[in-house]
């Protein structure tokens, strides 16, 4: 700066200033601003200290200190030098995330390819008079200001030629780029530039842009699922089958518990996981008692309190509220007494009318305590009794003494807590019937077989890892490795040497698991994976999940595993499992991916884009409806209108395998459970309501389900609709390692 004038450094400016000025610096060096925006923001900002600091623009100057629109031309600033970066806040100075950004530009330009276009204003300035045209040559000057909405322009779509028809052809001239957009927005007598105020601002941001794709397929027809096989073999309901194998099969291994070492802590067998079911629900029904009554009746809640490694207890703890006909909640263990997300499992214990909890000695031990040495009351929770349910706080039950659950019927089963986007907690009631129909729909899918071995990396007591760990399983008589996230944080392969040494024919991960194994499979030599037949992905709906699942195969495919055996899945708390990709040899299709333009995916439109270009979002299917289901795409927003076969929609799900309500909601049940989805006409498409499931996808080739996002990370910016699982994909796609760091 010594060429005009005084040296900044010498003057005398307030800490907000060069606080501002810093926070300038940075965007310019990221190019989150470019070269012409930030001399006008930082003359804008050096304006009023003109006696002090020679050569800032006189128009600027004199808008700093005169109302009034400012004229429509100004002077252009002369040529400034970079700063010298020895100068800069040190708050603000990331030298190695610059280096960083301008690596990838230089590799980016390397490769010929064009780069991401940023957003750009389509408003009109204040007045007509103070209206400047647009600079074609580079992006907006005001590309940071918060005050201005933005409107995203859309990317040319051309269809990929080796893409099937039933995507449809990308429509010529149905959108236009974001160059051309943004520059033929403001012709020569522009309306932007005829309109002007409050009123202007809300005509142009309600007027939908006449270039944007459209849906132009034919309205989607309701698709049914395979019929449910009445098997002869499966047991008439979950406790039968644990009866079952609990007496004539004692001595075969049921669950598995590892510490994290790795090591098996514990194999609970089929008979003691009968035998203690047993005694937990004798003595909560006749040993729980006050004033000469019991304290529990059935259909009573009971929150279940277990750690993550603790698989056998919580087990235990399930089936025996099952045989006592009471309704087991499972919860996380609370950390400290006024944790917020503690607080929300408080709302949903009172909602749910829950009085006791059950848990083990060492979980109790660990629990906050009282002055009284009692466990804490947490905040927002409801009174609770705490049961130990160890084997010596049990009562044997006498030899004559049966149980007499009747585990079928509409009745609840267990409730499973959801946490929506904007933290609160609901239950998600699931009733007997639903119970065992998700069981029976999950077997004929995967295709389990009796003493099969399943590898369960998930969490066991909600979601998948509950359905096909604890539930599935036992209807099996299979044998089932837990392997707790602990042991996963140690050891990220612990997963793939358990299915090595168990010969495990089925393994349940997210991608996450795959990911983390990749990281650490170097010098693992002696692992094969050639028993799996199934590797179901759990979170195969997420968008980032397709780059972990083709990585992993490309690592171990020479180490036994089959491209085939990779089977992501799509799952809803409502809805339970809405989609798997079942192998060859169980009668799935092919696997399918899409290539999808994100511009077109902005407007709820499916159109295909070239797979090198950086504006796409590939995405794998997640397989096919389950089976006895029927699944139709309705449109997100008003009246369930069936979508079209190019657009993408709400899913909704009409099976036996669906949840039943939102326990104690019913107005939110009504809107999620109960939707009636209808034809253009107006006329419903079933006589039974459908369930929605929170997952906007659509229907693809070989009547394979895509996921492209989920309702709770659905953003609306003007007319176009963004998803947060997008933004992770993106950050994943340019190697998050490199260039996004710690807070930012």
């Amino acid at each position: 700066m010594a060429e005009r004038g005084c040296p900044l450094e010498a003057v005398p400016l307030p800490a907000e200033v060069r606080e501002s000025l810093a926070e300038l610096e940075l965007e310019l060096s990221e190019g989150d601003i470019t070269q012409k925006g930030y001399e006008k923001k930082r003359a804008k900002l050096l304006a009023r200290y003109a006696p002090l600091i020679q050569g800032a623009d006189p128009s600027l100057q004199a808008e700093s200190r005169l109302p009034g629109p400012a004229p429509s031309t100004a002077p252009a600033l002369r040529p400034q030098k970079p700063r010298p970066s020895n100068t800069r806040d040190e708050r603000f100075r990331s030298d190695v995330h610059t280096e960083a950004v301008q690596a990838a530009l230089a590799k980016y330009r390397e490769r010929k390819m064009p780069m991401p276009s940023k957003r750009r204003s389509a408003l009109a300035p204040a007045s007509a008079e103070a209206y400047t045209p647009p600079d074609t040559s580079s992006a907006s000057e005001d590309e940071g200001s918060l005050r201005r909405p933005v409107r995203l322009a859309s990317t040319p779509l051309q269809s990929h030629p080796s893409v099937q028809p039933w995507l449809g052809q990308a429509g010529q001239g149905s959108s236009t780029s974001s160059s051309a957009s943004s520059t033929s927005s403001h012709p020569g007598g522009s309306p932007a530039a005829a309109l002007a105020g409050p009123a202007a601002l809300a005509h142009i941001v309600q007027q939908p842009d006449p270039n944007q794709p459209k849906p132009e397929g034919s309205q989607m027809a309701v698709l049914k699922g395979e019929p449910l096989a009445a098997s002869t073999a499966w047991p008439p309901s979950l406790l039968a089958a644990l009866r079952q194998w609990g007496t004539t099969q004692p001595r075969a291994p049921c669950l598995t518990a590892l510490d994290t070492a790795g090591k098996a802590t514990c194999t609970l067998t089929y008979g003691k996981l009968w035998s203690r079911s047993l005694k937990l629900a004798y003595t909560l029904l006749n040993k729980l008692t006050s004033k000469n009554e019991r304290l529990l009746k059935p259909g009573d809640r009971v929150a279940l309190v277990f750690p993550n490694s603790d698989p056998v207890m919580f087990t235990v703890a399930f089936y025996g509220c099952l045989l006592a006909e009471l309704v087991p909640v499972p919860i996380e263990v609370p950390l400290t007494r006024k944790d917020a997300g503690s607080q929300q499992i408080g709302f949903l214990l009172g909602s749910c009318g829950v009085a006791l909890a059950l848990t083990t000695d060492a979980c109790q031990k660990g629990l906050p305590k009282a002055q009284t040495g009692e466990v804490a009351t947490f905040k927002g929770w409801p009174p609770l009794t705490w049961l130990v349910i160890d084997g010596k706080h049990l009562t044997k039950p006498p030899k004559d003494w049966h149980p007499s659950a009747q585990d079928v019927g509409a009745g609840t089963a267990y409730i499973e807590y959801k946490t929506s986007k904007e933290g609160s907690t609901v239950g998600v009631a699931v009733s007997h019937a639903s119970l065992l129909a998700q069981c029976q729909a999950l077997t004929q899918a995967c295709g389990y077989t009796e003493a099969e071995t399943l590898t369960n990396v998930l969490d066991f007591k909600r979601d998948a890892g509950l359905w096909h760990g604890v539930l599935t399983s036992v209807m099996n008589r299979m044998h089932v490795v837990s392997v707790p996230y602990a042991l996963m944080k140690v050891n990220p392969l612990s997963w793939i040497q358990k299915v090595c040494a168990y010969k495990a024919r089925a393994a349940l991960v997210k991608s996450r698991d795959m990911h983390w194994s990749l990281l650490a499979q170097r010098g693992q030599r002696d692992v094969s994976l050639s028993s799996l037949r199934m590797l179901i992905v759990a979170d195969g709906a997420n968008p980032w999940s397709i780059s972990s699942c083709d990585a992993f195969l490309n690592v171990f495919q020479s180490r036994g595993l089959r491209p085939e055996v990779v089977c992501p899945c799509a799952t809803s708390p409502e809805a339970l499992t809405v989609a798997i990709r079942r192998p060859p040899d169980l009668g799935g299709p092919p696997p399918r991916r899409a290539v999808l333009s994100m511009g077109g995916l902005s407007h709820g439109v499916i159109r295909v884009d070239a797979e090198e270009k950086l504006s796409v979002l590939t995405v794998q299917d997640v397989g096919q409806v389950m089976p006895g289901a029927s699944v139709c795409v309705v449109k997100v927003e008003g009246t369930p209108y069936l979508c079209k076969t190019d657009e993408v929609g709400e899913i909704c799900v009409n099976s036996s395998t669906a949840a039943a309500a939102y326990y104690g909601l019913l107005g939110i049940t009504k809107s999620v459970f109960e939707t009636v989805p209808v034809t253009v006409a107006g006329a419903p498409v079933s006589d039974r309501p459908f369930t929605r499931t929170g997952l906007l996808g659509f229907i693809g080739p070989d009547d394979l389900v895509f996921v492209v996002g989920k309702l709770d990370g659905l953003m609306v910016v003007g007319a176009r609709r963004h998803n947060a699982d997008d933004i992770v994909a993106t950050a994943l796609a340019v190697e998050p390692m490199k260039f996004v760091y710690r807070g930012r």
